[in-house]
C-alpha cells in the first residue's frame, strides 16, 4: 500500500513537472528568489586625486525582454544593430558623488529617465565626468559638473559603441575625442538571396593552426556588416557641445594621444579580414598624426596573426604593443619578437623594445630586451622604469628596474612563479605624472622607492596588503594589512597618510572606510546595507584538508542556519572549477579568507543553503604537471582525486550524507561535472552549465593545454566525457545558453552529449536557454536555471533514497 501510494505521488509530481514544462519560464522557490532579487551594492569609484567617490549604481537582472534585442555575431564581437553598441556592456542607472571627509553622497541630477550609463571618464581637471548613454535608437553623448551635480547630454549626434574607445578626454581636458556613426551612411546592408560564388579559403604549406572561436564572419556579407557597424568618425566635442571631424572614418582598434597631446596615435584595422580568427588579430595600420588629424609618420603595418606558432607565449613575428611612454612629452614605443613569434625556438633574447621620440624623423632606437616574452613597462622618470616580463608555458614572471634613457639594467627585482601566491609582491601604486598619464608613485622623486598592493595569500588565508618597497635597497615596510576577523582590501593610496580601503567580515558587508596610518584610527565613508538579511544566521567555514598525495586542499563551507551535527548529516551540494599548476606546492597553498562577506551572483551555488543543503563552494580542483608532465596528462584521475578528498573529510566532520552529494559547476567546472560522473560513483547527482565535453571539437588547445588534438590524441579522447557517455548513468541535468560566445563551448557540445548519454540509457535532461550567452543574463532564464538546478537537487540528491526505492 506504501508503494502504491508513493508512485501514485510521484506519478503526479511528473506528470505535473510536464505541466510546467508547457507554461515557458518558471520560477524557483521563495527563499532563493528573494536572494536573487537582492539590490546590488553600488561601485564605488575615486578619483585620480582622491578626493571624491563615485557611487554607481548596478541594475538588476534585465528581463527577457530586454536581452533579446538582436545581436549580430561580427569577427569575434557581439553588436546590438539597433543602437550600434556593444551587446556586452557593463552598465549602471545612477551615479551619486562624495567627498571623501563626508558621509554624504549626493545625486548626479538630470539623468535620462532609464539611464544605461557607460564609458565612465573624469575631465584631466576634475570638474566634470564624461560617459555615454544607450537607448534603443542609439548611444548618446552626456557631461555632468562635478560642482553643480547637473548631468546634460551635450551632442545630437550617436556614438559608435561597436568597438574601439568610444570616448576619451584631450589631454587639455577642454574637449572629447569621440567615435561617431558615420554621416550618412545609409541603410544595413542586406543580404542577396542570390549567392555571389562560393566562400573559399586556402592554405599552402604553411602550418596555421587556430583556436576555436565564436562569432566569426563567415562570408564577404558579413565582412559588409562589419564594415557598416564598426566604421567610425573620430570627431573632438567642445563642452558646448560643437562637434568637429578629425582623420577618414575608418575601424579604429586604438586613438591615443601623446601626453603632452601635441600627437594622436592611431591603430586602424585592414583587409585582408579572416574567418578564422577574432577582430584582435586582423591586420592594422599604425600611424603618428598631429593633434588635428595631419598625418605625421606611418609606422610598420601589423599582419594578420592567422598564421601564430602553437603556444600561449606565441604573438605576432612583427612589432606589436605600441603605446607612448606615459613620462615623456611624446615617445612612442613597441615590442618586436627576435624569435619569429614562435615560442618553440630555442632563443636567448625573444623581445626587443624600440623607442621613437617626437618629431619622429630619427630612427627608432633599442631601449631594452627580454629573455622572456614582454608583458609591459611601468615608467616612472627619466631615471626608473620597471620592465616586466613572463613564460606562460612554464608559470615564470620576472621583474627588472631599468634606466629608461639607456635600457642599462639597473636589478632584477623579482624571478618568480606566477603560480605562488604567497610571494606575490601585488601591484604597483601609480599617480598621474607631470603629463597627467600613470606613472609609478615613489616615496621621493629621485629613489625607487614604490608601493604595492597586494592580495597578501598566506598559509592563513588571504591578508591584503599595502607595502613600501625600496627596489635598490630591497627593504619592504608593510603599512597597513588586513586584521582578522575582517577583510581589508587597500583601494586607494597617494602617499599622504592615508589609505582608503575596503572592509568586510562574515556578517557585515562591504563598506568603504579611511585609515590614517599614523594612528590606525579608520572612518566609515559608506553605510552599505546587507543585501542578504535571510542569510544571517547560517553558517560558514573556510576548510582546509588534504588529498592522498598529501597537498592541501581549501573549500568554502556552508551550513543551514540552526543546524547542528545532532539533526544528522545533510545533503551536499559541491561547486568547482579545475585549475592548472605546474607544481605541487603552487596546488597546495592556501586560497582565499575565512573573513570575507558572502557575494551572491548567478555562478554560485550558495542559495541552496536555503534549501536545507551544506554548500561546499569554490572547492579546489588543482590539477598538476611537474617538469616534464602537463597536468591535463593525468586530469581524470586528479578531478577523481581532489572529489574524493573532500567527501571523506566532510564525511567524517559529521555534516554530509555521503550517499545525497551533488557536484557541480559551469563552463571548465561543467565539464569537470561530466568527467566525475563518468568516471566515479560519488555522487547522486551532476549540475553541467555551457560546458565543453568533446575536446576533438577544441582541437589546437583549451584551457592550459597548449598540445594540439594530433599532438596528444589519448589526452584528447580520455579527458573528453563524451568518450565515456555511455558510462554516465549518474542523474545529469545540462543547461546551455543558445547563443553562447565563449570560446568551444558551442551549444552543440551539450546537445550531443545529451544525445549520446540518451541513446546509451542514462538519465539526463537538458535546458537550452534563448538569447542566453555563456554567462545567462535574463531574470526569466535565471530564474528557471535555478528551478530547473532545485528541482533536480530535491529529486535526486534530497529525496534519493524514495526514488530509488520507487525505481526498483
Amino acid at each position: 500500500m506504501k508503494k502504491t501510494l508513493l508512485h501514485f505521488l510521484l506519478f503526479t509530481a511528473v506528470i505535473h513537472v510536464q505541466a510546467q514544462e508547457e507554461k515557458g519560464y518558471q520560477s524557483p522557490p521563495p527563499s532563493i528568489q528573494e536572494l536573487l532579487n537582492a539590490p546590488n551594492t553600488p561601485v564605488v569609484q575615486f578619483n585620480k586625486s582622491g578626493t571624491k567617490l563615485l557611487l554607481l549604481r548596478v541594475p538588476g537582472y534585465p528581463s527577457i525582454e530586454d536581452v533579446s534585442q538582436p545581436i549580430l555575431g561580427l569577427a569575434g564581437l557581439r553588436i546590438n544593430p539597433l543602437n550600434n553598441a556593444s551587446a556586452v556592456s557593463t552598465t549602471y542607472t545612477s551615479m551619486a558623488i562624495q567627498e571623501v571627509n563626508s558621509t554624504n553622497e549626493k545625486l548626479v541630477e538630470g539623468l535620462p529617465k532609464s539611464a544605461k550609463i557607460a564609458n565612465i571618464t573624469w575631465s584631466p581637471n576634475e570638474q566634470y565626468i564624461a560617459f555615454t548613454n544607450a537607448t534603443k535608437e542609439g548611444v548618446e553623448l552626456w557631461l555632468a559638473d562635478v560642482e553643480k551635480l547637473q548631468a546634460k547630454k551635450i551632442c545630437d549626434k550617436y556614438l559608435n559603441d561597436a568597438y574601439g574607445r568610444t570616448l576619451q578626454w584631450t589631454p587639455d581636458g577642454n574637449q572629447l575625442l569621440v567615435q561617431l556613426l558615420v554621416d550618412a551612411r545609409g541603410a544595413q546592408p542586406q543580404e542577396s538571396l542570390v549567392p555571389s560564388g562560393p566562400i573559399i579559403q586556402e592554405n599552402i604549406g604553411q602550418a596555421a593552426p587556430s583556436r576555436t572561436y565564436q562569432n566569426l564572419l563567415k562570408n564577404p556579407y558579413d565582412a559588409s556588416l562589419m564594415d557598416y557597424f564598426l566604421t567610425s568618425q573620430p570627431a573632438t566635442v567642445r563642452l558646448n557641445g560643437e562637434v568637429e571631424k578629425i582623420l577618414a572614418p575608418g575601424i579604429y582598434q586604438d586613438l591615443s594621444y601623446s601626453p603632452n597631446g601635441k600627437y594622436l596615435f592611431a591603430q586602424k584595422i585592414i583587409r585582408p579580414y579572416s574567418y578564422l580568427v577574432p577582430i584582435e588579430s586582423f591586420p592594422f595600420e599604425n600611424i603618428i598624426y598631429s593633434a588635428w588629424g595631419k598625418e605625421v609618420k606611418k609606422l610598420a603595418t601589423s599582419p594578420l596573426a592567422e598564421n601564430l606558432p602553437t603556444g600561449f607565449d606565441a604573438v605576432i613575428s612583427g612589432a606589436r604593443e605600441y603605446k607612448w611612454r606615459a613620462d615623456a612629452p611624446a615617445t612612442l614605443y613597441w615590442v618586436e619578437a627576435q624569435d619569429g613569434g614562435d615560442p618553440n625556438k630555442e632563443q636567448a633574447i625573444r623581445d626587443v623594445i624600440f623607442a621613437l621620440k617626437a618629431p619622429f624623423t630619427k630612427e627608432a632606437v633599442k631601449l631594452a630586451s627580454t629573455n622572456l616574452r614582454y608583458q609591459k613597462i611601468e615608467w616612472a622618470n627619466k631615471q626608473y622604469a620597471l620592465l616586466r616580463e613572463v613564460w606562460r608555458k612554464d608559470r615564470k614572471e620576472k621583474m627588472t628596474l631599468i634606466q629608461p634613457e639607456t635600457g642599462k639594467i639597473l636589478k632584477v627585482i623579482a624571478e618568480r612563479s606566477s603560480e605562488d601566491s604567497y610571494t606575490d609582491p601585488g601591484q604597483f601604486v601609480h599617480v598621474d605624472g607631470p603629463y597627467d598619464k600613470p606613472v609609478l608613485l615613489f616615496e621621493k622623486e629621485t629613489e625607487p622607492i614604490v608601493f604595492s598592493i597586494g592580495v597578501g595569500s598566506s598559509p592563513e588565508g588571504d591578508r591584503p596588503f599595502l607595502m613600501k618597497w625600496g627596489l635598490l635597497s630591497n627593504r619592504k615596510d608593510t603599512l597597513f594589512k588586513s586584521k582578522a576577523p575582517y577583510y581589508e582590501e587597500p583601494l586607494y593610496f597617494n602617499n599622504k597618510g592615508v589609505v582608503y580601503i575596503s572592509r568586510e567580515s562574515v556578517e557585515q558587508a562591504p563598506n568603504i572606510y579611511r585609515i590614517d596610518l599614523k594612528n590606525g584610527n579608520g572612518m566609515s565613508l559608506t553605510t552599505f546595507p546587507d543585501p542578504y538579511p535571510s542569510l544571517k544566521g547560517i553558517s560558514k567555514q573556510q576548510l582546509i584538508y588534504p588529498r592522498k598525495d598529501g597537498v592541501k586542499l581549501t573549500a568554502t563551507l556552508y551550513l543551514p542556519k540552526g543546524y547542528t551535527k545532532e539533526q544528522g548529516p545533510l545533503p551536499v551540494l559541491m561547486w568547482a572549477y579545475p585549475k592548472e599548476f605546474k607544481s605541487l606546492e603552487a596546488a597546495g597553498q592556501v586560497k582565499g579568507s575565512p573573513y570575507r562577506f558572502t557575494r551572491l551572483a548567478f555562478r554560485s551555488p550558495v542559495y541552496w543553503v536555503t534549501r536545507g543543503y551544506a554548500i561546499l563552494d569554490q572547492t579546489d580542483m588543482p590539477i598538476v604537471g611537474e617538469g616534464a608532465e602537463e597536468p591535463n596528462d593525468t586530469f581524470i584521475q586528479q578531478i577523481q582525486d581532489n572529489a574524493q578528498a573532500v567527501i571523506d573529510y566532510v564525511v567524517a566532520m559529521g555534516i554530509a550524507d555521503r550517499n545525497r552529494i551533488a557536484v557541480g559547476g559551469h563552463s571548465y567546472g561543467a565539464f569537470m561535472t561530466a568527467n566525475l560522473l563518468a568516471h566515479t560513483k560519488l555522487f547522486a547527482a551532476g549540475i553541467a552549465r555551457s560546458g565543453a565535453y568533446n575536446r576533438t571539437l577544441t582541437p589546437f588547445g583549451f584551457q592550459y593545454e597548449s598540445r594540439t588534438y594530433w599532438e596528444a590524441p589519448q589526452v584528447y579522447y580520455q579527458m573528453s566525457p563524451f568518450s565515456y557517455a555511455d558510462k554516465i548513468k549518474t542523474p545529469l541535468l545540462m543547461t546551455h545558453g543558445l547563443d553562447d560566445e565563449n570560446s568551444g563551448t558551442f551549444p552543440i557540445q551539450s546537445e550531443r552529449l545529451y544525445n549520446a548519454i540518451k541513446g546509451h540509457g542514462g538519465t539526463v535532461r537538458l535546458v537550452l536557454l534563448p538569447r542566453e550567452f555563456h554567462g545567462y543574463r535574463a531574470k526569466e532564464s535565471v530564474m528557471h536555471t535555478f528551478w530547473e538546478m532545485d528541482s533536480w537537487l530535491e529529486k535526486y540528491v534530497k529525496n534519493r533514497k524514495e526514488v530509488e526505492e520507487e525505481s526498483e
